[in-house]
C-alpha cells in the first residue's frame, strides 16, 4: 500500500480487525506463549503453519481473526495441546454486525467531516427503517441465524445515530426513485420507511435528493459510491459489490468520483422537490 493509505497500514493489513476484541487478544497471547515455549521464532512458526510472518504477528496481537487452517496447523506445530482448537469457536470480532469488508469504512465514518452517498439498489443503510433493514437482512444469502440478523440490525441502527449526534457534519444522499418504489414488504413497512427518510431529510445537516425515473443518463451509472472527507481534509471513497468492498484512497480516482457525484447533484431533483416526490409516494400507499 502506498502513502495514500488513510490508516497508515502496510500491504495486506487492510484485513486487520479495526477494534480487536478481548477474545482475539487473548487467543493471540496464547499463540505467542505456546510458540515461545516451543522455542520458535515468528519466522519459524510461520513456515510451519504456512502463513506469512506478518499474519502470525497480526494474530498474536489480536489484529486478525485466524482461519481454520491457521488453528489446525498451529495446533500441530505447538504440540497439540488443544488450547487453540478449543478456544477458536469462542472468538468474536470487535465490531459485530458489520460485514468484514465494510468495517474500515464504518470506522472512518465516525470521524468524517462530510459524507456523501449515491445508491441505485437499496435505500442507504443510514436512512433505513428497522423493518426495512430487517427485510434486507432476511433476504441475505446465505441465510443468517437469528443472532447474527439481530446483530446486523443493531449495528445499522447504531450507525444512524450519527445523523443526530453530529449536527455539524453534512450528510448528502442521492437515491434513484426506483429504489423507493421497490416494495420489500407490505404497505405499512413502506410507509414506515418513507416516514423515516422524510424524518432524516428534515434535519438541517441531511440532504436527500432523488433521481427521477424520467431522468436521462447520468454521471454515476457505474454504480453506488460513498465519499467522505477526514478531519485532516483527506478525501476517500468506497465502492461495494457482491461480497466485497473497496476503499479508494488514490487522489486521482477519488477526485473523479467526487466530480461525478457533484455532476449528479445537478442532475437529480432539488432537496425540496425530492421531499415532495417522497411525500407523494407515501400518499400513494
Amino acid at each position: 500500500m502506498t502513502t495514500d493509505n488513510p490508516c497508515g497500514a502496510g500491504d495486506g493489513e487492510w484485513e486487520r480487525e479495526p477494534d480487536p476484541s478481548d477474545s482475539l487478544r487473548t487467543f493471540g497471547a496464547v499463540v505467542q506463549a505456546l510458540r515461545e515455549h516451543a522455542g520458535l521464532s515468528r519466522v519459524e512458526f510461520a513456515e510451519l503453519v504456512r502463513f506469512s510472518k506478518h499474519t502470525v504477528e497480526s494474530v498474536e496481537l489480536g489484529r486478525r481473526m485466524p482461519d481454520e487452517s491457521f488453528v489446525e496447523r498451529g495446533e500441530e506445530a505447538l504440540g497439540n495441546t488443544g488450547a487453540l482448537r478449543k478456544s477458536a469457536p469462542h472468538l468474536t470480532r470487535g465490531e459485530p454486525g458489520l460485514a468484514a469488508w465494510f468495517r474500515r469504512w464504518a470506522r472512518l465514518e465516525r470521524t468524517a467531516v462530510s459524507l456523501c452517498t449515491y445508491e441505485c439498489r437499496l435505500v442507504p443503510g443510514l436512512l433505513q427503517s428497522e423493518d426495512y433493514a430487517r427485510a434486507v437482512f432476511e433476504g441475505t444469502m446465505p441465510l443468517l441465524t437469528d443472532e447474527r440478523l439481530d446483530a446486523q440490525i443493531v449495528a445499522r441502527l447504531d450507525r444512524q445515530k450519527m445523523l443526530y449526534e453530529r449536527p455539524e457534519v453534512p450528510f448528502s444522499f442521492i437515491v434513484e426513485e426506483s429504489v423507493f418504489r421497490r416494495r420489500f414488504g407490505g404497505t405499512e413497512m413502506m410507509r414506515g420507511l418513507l416516514d423515516r427518510v422524510l424524518e432524516y431529510a428534515g434535519l438541517r445537516n441531511v440532504q436527500v435528493q432523488v433521481v427521477p425515473l424520467e431522468a436521462a443518463l447520468h454521471a454515476c451509472l457505474d454504480g453506488p459510491v460513498r465519499l467522505l472527507e477526514t478531519p485532516e481534509r483527506r478525501r476517500l471513497a468506497y465502492c461495494e459489490g457482491q461480497q466485497t468492498g473497496r476503499l479508494i484512497a488514490d487522489p486521482k480516482e477519488v477526485s473523479l468520483l467526487h466530480h461525478r457525484y457533484d455532476r449528479l447533484r445537478s442532475q437529480a431533483l432539488t432537496p425540496q422537490d425530492s421531499r415532495g416526490l417522497l411525500e407523494r409516494l407515501r400518499g400513494e400507499l
